[in-house]
């Protein structure tokens, strides 16, 4: 069952959020290309960036008992990444439901797309049992 009903934008400027993220030579492949396993950390990084940003980082959510569990990803890769190269990773949220959100993503290099992005995230207790979002995410989403 697909969760996804963001569609995420090719536009920098409908993005609330930007984290620029250099890339490693341990991403790359023979011939300098990042491997596309790799963006999922991009994503992951630049989620938790923006959490830190909205004032809930991340360690102190799950203090408070919750984690925001990836029950889905979808990428498009539109345009390689290559190494050393300098991603800008736009986040911005989407549709929110009592224990599910969305979020958006859009990676360039110098305005150049590579890539657009969406997760999917179930909010879970500290043993996994899923559980309603805190009130907060409702109000920064």
């Amino acid at each position: 069952m697909t969760r996804k009903s963001l569609e995420p934008s090719r536009l920098p400027g409908d993005y609330s959020f930007v984290h620029p993220i250099r890339t490693r030579f341990s991403e790359t492949d023979a011939m300098g290309i990042v491997h596309h396993a790799a963006y999922l950390p991009y994503l992951e990084e630049a989620r938790v960036a923006y959490l830190r940003r909205a004032g809930h980082p991340y360690d102190e959510v799950r203090r408070d008992g919750f984690n925001f569990a990836v029950l889905e990803v979808v990428v498009q890769y539109r345009r390689p990444l290559e190494f050393d190269e300098v991603v800008d990773v736009h986040v911005q949220p989407g549709a929110v439901s009592r224990a599910t959100f969305q979020l958006a993503y859009l990676l360039s290099v110098d305005d150049d797309i590579r890539a657009t992005a969406v997760t999917v995230h179930g909010c879970v207790d500290g043993n996994g049992k899923a559980t309603r979002l805190p009130p907060w995410v409702r109000e920064i989403f």
